[in-house]
This record gives structure tokens, C-alpha cells and sequence, in this order.
């Protein structure tokens, strides 16, 4: 007899929960509550308002493109930069997945309502640095950040703060 992934002392409305997170994994970025479940999907136009240079750490990623940016995209961005970089450094994500989207299930016909949500997104415009790094060198920095880029839906480009 093999003990299943949910052990005994959680209720059923937890595991219930968790299975409703977008992902069903506890660790994916997503807000705590939100006011309404399901929202519009909105537009993106022009570029981005703030948050165009660098403010943290010495060097950035910027996206050149307008898109989403799942949760799932963001941590599977970070884990590749923090692999790069090992122990040193210190990473920064600038974007934050706070808007639903929904989808209806498979083989659905057309009508009746509004799909469920099923994830999370950021809403990326041009110009956004999106991750941020400390405490590596300028060729590790890069190629972490490359690596990074190849993980996201948009084009990218390396940025390093004024002065670095």
C-alpha cells in the first residue's frame, strides 16, 4: 500500500484547494484573493508605463514584445536563471501573474457562459524589465538571462543598469 500524494491530515477542502490554484502547485506565483474570478481579456497597447530601466540589482531582462506571461513561464524563467548563476547573485522578478484566464474544456459547444479559470498571467507591454540580477558577472549575467529568455513567449533583450 503506497501512501498518496495527499496525506491523511489534510482535509479534503484543502486538497479541493489546492487542485483549484492555478498549476495545483502551492509554490507558482498567483494572488492570495482576488475581488472577481474571472475577468476581460483587455488590451496592450503602447509601452509600458515604469518599471523601463533597471532598479534593483546591475543587470535586466527587457521584453521587446507584448504578450502574457503565465506563472508557470515566470518560475520556469527564474529556475533557469538561478541554475546559471549557482550559488552567487541575487535575482530579482519584477512581474507579478494577478490577472485570470479562463478556457472552456475541450470538445465544449459554443455558448453558455464564460469559461473556468484555469491560470494565471502578467501583462507584459515593451519596454518592461521583467527579471533583474545582482552579484555576477556581466558574462554569466548574460548568458543566465539568455537562458532565461528562451523560457518566455516574447523577444528579450539584456539590459545593465546606467553607470555598471
Amino acid at each position: 500500500w503506497r501512501r498518496s500524494r495527499w496525506s491523511r491530515r489534510r482535509s479534503r477542502w484543502s486538497r479541493r484547494a489546492w487542485r483549484r490554484l492555478a498549476g495545483g502547485h502551492p509554490l507558482m506565483l498567483s494572488p492570495k484573493r482576488v475581488k472577481h474570478r474571472k475577468q476581460h481579456r483587455g488590451r496592450m497597447p503602447g509601452n509600458t508605463r515604469g518599471q523601463a530601466t533597471v532598479q534593483f540589482g546591475d543587470y535586466g531582462l527587457k521584453a521587446l514584445d507584448r504578450g502574457w506571461l503565465t506563472n508557470r513561464q515566470i518560475e520556469a524563467a527564474r529556475i533557469a536563471m538561478t541554475r546559471k548563476i549557482k550559488r552567487g547573485g541575487k535575482v530579482w522578478i519584477n512581474v507579478f501573474p494577478d490577472k485570470p484566464f479562463t478556457q472552456k474544456p475541450a470538445e465544449t459547444r459554443m455558448g453558455s457562459g464564460k469559461g473556468n479559470p484555469e491560470g494565471w498571467v502578467a501583462v507584459v507591454k515593451p519596454g518592461r524589465v521583467m527579471f533583474e540580477l545582482a552579484g555576477v558577472p556581466e558574462p554569466l549575467a548574460r548568458e543566465a538571462l539568455r537562458l532565461a529568455g528562451h523560457k518566455l513567449p516574447l523577444r528579450t533583450k539584456f539590459v545593465s543598469r546606467e553607470g555598471v
